[in-house]
C-alpha cells in the first residue's frame, strides 16, 4: 500500500512553508501551520504530529540547528519560545486539528519509520559534505534518536538550502534507492534532482 501522498510530508513539509514570503501566509508562524493544516487531509496532521513528537527526543540546541537548516527563512525560534517549545506547538496544533475527526492510525508504508535504512541514511548524511558539520551531526542525531525516515526527509530539505550543494549521479541514485525503500512518492527525492552535477 503506497503512502498517502506523492509529495513531502510531516515536519520536512512544514519547513518548506517558511520561504521568503511566508509572512504573507499567516499572522505568525503558528498561524501559518494552522492554516495549512486546516486545508489539508487528516493524514498530514497525523504525519506532522508523529514527526514533531519524535523530535521531542532531541535537545533544543539540536532542534534549533535542524529548523534553521531545513527552512529557507525560519522565524527567530527564540521568539517562538525556543526550538523545543516550537516543536511542542506543532504537536498542539495537530491535536487541535485532529480533535474533530475520527482518524485511523497509519498503516502500511505510512506507518514505517525507516529503521531498516538507518545505516544508509547516516551514510548519506555523512556524504553530504557541502552541509555544515553541525548540521550533519544534528541530522545524524535525528536519524539515531528519532527515525531514519524523518532524518532523511529533513536531509533532503536541507540540501535545497545549502550553499554550494551538488550531488554526483551516484549520490542521487543512492538517495533514490533509500526513497524507494521508504516507499516515498515520486516527488520527494525528486525535489533535489536539480542538484545533480551535469557531465
Amino acid at each position: 500500500m503506497p503512502r498517502y501522498t506523492d509529495f513531502d510530508f510531516g515536519v520536512s513539509r512544514v519547513m518548506g512553508y517558511f520561504h521568503q514570503d511566508w509572512y504573507h501566509d499567516g499572522d505568525d508562524a503558528a498561524d501559518v501551520v494552522a492554516r495549512q493544516l486546516a486545508a489539508s487531509y487528516d493524514e498530514e496532521a497525523l504525519a506532522l504530529r508523529r514527526d514533531a513528537r519524535a523530535l521531542g527526543d532531541l535537545p533544543s540546541p539540536t532542534l534549533k540547528v535542524l529548523w534553521y537548516a531545513g527552512a529557507e527563512y525560519m522565524p527567530n525560534v527564540e521568539r517562538l519560545g525556543g526550538a523545543a517549545e516550537w516543536t511542542r506547538t506543532l504537536v498542539r496544533l495537530c491535536d487541535a486539528r485532529l480533535s474533530a475527526s475520527e482518524v485511523r492510525p497509519f498503516t502500511g508504508a505510512d506507518a514505517e519509520d525507516g529503521s531498516a535504512c538507518l545505516d544508509a541514511v547516516v551514510a548519506e548524511i555523512d556524504a553530504a559534505r557541502f552541509l555544515d558539520g553541525e548540521v550533519r551531526a544534528a541530522l545524524t542525531d535525528c536519524a539515531r534518536r528519532c527515525t531514519p525516515d524523518l532524518a532523511f526527509r529533513v536531509l533532503l530539505r536541507t540540501m535545497t538550502h545549502a550553499p554550494d550543494a551538488s550531488l554526483s549521479p551516484e549520490q542521487y541514485q543512492r538517495l533514490e534507492d533509500i526513497g524507494s525503500a521508504l516507499q516515498y512518492g515520486e516527488f520527494v527525492v525528486d525535489n533535489v534532482k536539480y542538484l545533480v552535477e551535469r557531465p
